[in-house]
């Protein structure tokens, strides 16, 4: 394969950059017509990237997308930092990032999932694969299970030692395997000619022969685990993953062509939220009498809700703080929309502080009162609160930074 094309967010790509044509920028072109111009916008002979990172493959073209919130910094610095989010979020286990062993200055994305879902499917071989019942009909030599008649004479006019029948069968080709085999065979697609091959062949020729099937979304979504099944849950994760970003429509052309990316602004609040929770969770933490919750909701008006990033609440006060985290770089000072927002927030969970998190320089932190008592008057019991625009830095010397909870909460809880 070819050295991959690295890019960070919000970069340009133009035909006859490192190999990138008019193929390559045609099969994108499709592909982000698919996703509703979700991942880039179309410009004269190329494309400018929004806010998704991870890796393109379209046939041997690898591009590799680095997020990066400061302009202003180092390329290098940034580079190994998508991995890091993913591992610290459980999207991707650490051990599976140590056998890739990717390099921060070449991460390849693509590689460290295949492994990852093949190293699941060489962990379920060797515990032993599940078998589980199913219904067949065919000819048999004896009879067993339901007799079809006008099969039976349709296909046994002649041969009478034959019953067609309608039986069951209890072996390892069922559903949950048959869609691991369909992302097996991605995974074999785009792994010709790399580290991974042998370790794919290895998989395939163990993995036994199952039913080919059509995976919908829909399908997927009805699959259920019991006790039985519930070890092939991240092997089946994985799988989902890979399918899903497969393009099997676009894939009708000359290219194979897989994505997958990550919207930055969805992981940078999950990665916040990890690290406040890592934080109260230890036991020697000052903040370790607060609970943290992604996502909380209340009813606004009719059918719609408030939904804050981020609310921590004292377990014995009571008192309530709300983070919107933000992947941007305001300029110098928040948005008036952001404001309001957070300012709504804070009554409608009686919050005494709120805070807008952002990437960047603590230099730039920012914190004042709400000024409403002056204009509005308050009810009994009710009080100020306080806005906070909050910076912190992601990345140190090429690693995301251990402390990042506690710099967010310092100052923030009382």
């Amino acid at each position: 394969m070819r050295k991959p094309i690295d890019r960070f967010e919000h970069g340009r790509l133009f035909i006859g950059e490192e190999g990138f044509n008019q193929t390559h920028l045609d099969a994108l072109i499709k592909l982000n017509t698919v996703h509703d111009s979700a991942y880039f916008d179309i410009i004269p002979k190329g494309i400018k990237f929004k806010q998704f990172v991870g890796v393109l493959q379209v046939g041997e073209l690898l591009l590799q997308i680095h997020p990066k919130a400061d302009k202003d910094e180092s390329d290098g610095e940034w580079k190994g930092v998508l991995l890091q989010m993913l591992k610290a979020c459980g999207r991707l286990s650490a051990e599976s990032a140590g056998e890739a062993q990717v390099k921060k200055q070449n991460l390849n994305l693509l590689e460290v999932y295949f492994e990852y879902f093949l190293r699941e499917i060489e962990y379920l071989i060797h515990r032993g694969l599940v078998k589980q019942y199913r219904r067949e009909s065919g000819n048999v030599k004896a009879l067993k299970g339901k007799l079809e008649f006008a099969e039976n004479i349709r296909h046994n006019h002649i041969h009478k030692e034959c019953f067609y029948t309608t039986h069951q069968v209890y072996d390892t080709n069922h559903q949950l395997h048959q869609i691991l085999a369909v992302a097996l065979d991605i995974v074999g697609q785009f792994s010709r000619g790399s580290r991974l091959n042998d370790l794919w062949r290895r998989m395939t020729l163990s993995f036994p022969e199952v039913e080919h099937i059509k995976v919908t979304p829909k399908l997927l979504e009805s699959v259920v685990f019991n006790r039985k099944t519930m070890p092939y849950k991240r092997a089946f994760e994985l799988a989902r993953l890979i399918i899903l970003n497969y393009s099997p429509d676009i894939n009708k052309g000359r290219e194979n062509m897989i994505a997958l990316l990550f919207n930055m602004n969805e992981l940078w609040e999950e990665y916040v939220f990890v690290q406040l929770r890592k934080e109260t969770l230890k036991p020697n933490s000052k903040y370790k009498d607060y609970s943290v919750s992604p996502q909380r909701s209340k009813s606004f008006w009719k059918g719609n809700s408030l939904q804050p990033d981020i609310v921590l609440e004292h377990k014995i006060t009571k008192h309530k703080y709300v983070i919107d985290t933000k992947w941007k770089r305001p300029g110098f000072s928040a948005s008036v929309e952001d404001l309001r927002q957070v300012y709504t927030y804070a009554r409608f969970w009686d919050a005494k502080n709120v805070m807008l998190l952002y990437p960047g320089d603590s230099r730039n932190n920012k914190d004042d009162v709400f000024a409403t008592k002056d204009l509005v008057s308050f009810a009994d019991g009710d009080f100020s609160h306080k806005g906070y625009l909050r910076f912190v830095k992601v990345v140190e010397d090429g690693e995301v930074c251990e402390d990042l909870g506690e710099k967010v909460l310092d100052g923030f809880v009382i």
